[in-house]
């Protein structure tokens, strides 16, 4: 049945739910690549009906961090919910605390896959067919097939990169776009992340690596 699942339909369907990729992917393998089969999966597994919801604001919330590793690593996010009431909760507040934590450790370098720039998807599809074109298995295929590896590599790519299609930390079986559609139906509101960054003592700086012993002698002046 996978073979029926295309990426524009786990696209269509992902648009319909507002579920993430993987769900959708599974539910339309499950239903024999039927749509309308596929959400009446969904919405019965709880996900879906959170859909209802998200047109409506979320200017609420609360701003949260996560620190690791001694202090090395560091994550500021943002998620937003309709009201003061729901942001003051403990569930609430506990659902954010994990998913600082999930983003400390799973390094997301977006929230969603429409938030990766253009550039970087062209780019990414470039290695992905240079890869493909030459892996010995794939000589003599033709460009529909490769189009199709090339695909699958780049939803490789958004699984990893994007936050919301990644498997959560402390849950590899839901992603969390799955925990935040159940955070939907707990709270009866919208909910949503807004933003978040990430930090890494050292991160992006050259690494000191010369000789002390030569330092001293060029300060010095000796040759």
């Amino acid at each position: 049945m996978a073979d029926k699942v295309t990426p524009q339909a786990i696209k269509s369907l992902r648009e319909k739910t507002g579920v993430g990729m993987v769900d959708c992917k599974n539910a339309l393998i499950e239903a024999g690549g039927d749509e309308e089969k596929a959400i009446e999966l969904l919405r019965k597994r709880g996900l879906a009906a959170a859909t209802k919801k998200a047109g409506r604001v979320a200017a609420e919330g609360i701003v949260d961090a996560y620190i690791h590793a001694g202090g090395k690593i560091g994550v500021l996010i943002e998620v937003n919910c309709e009201t003061d009431f729901v942001a003051r909760g403990a569930d609430f507040r506990s659902f954010v605390h994990d998913l600082a934590m999930h983003v400390t450790a799973a390094e997301p370098r977006f929230i969603d896959k429409e938030d990766v720039p253009k550039a970087v998807i062209d780019k990414e599809r470039e290695i992905a067919l240079e890869q493909a074109r030459s892996d010995p298995k794939n000589q003599g295929k033709p460009e529909s097939v490769l189009e199709k590896i090339i695909e699958g590599r780049l939803s490789k790519f958004y699984q990893e990169a994007c936050l919301l299609e990644q498997p959560f930390v402390k849950d590899q079986n839901i992603t969390i776009a799955a925990l935040i559609s159940q955070m939907i139906q707990k709270t009866g509101e919208n909910i949503r992340i807004r933003r978040f960054t990430r930090y890494k003592m050292g991160e992006g700086l050259e690494k000191r690596s010369s000789d002390i012993g030569a330092d001293v002698r060029d300060l010095l002046g000796d040759s």
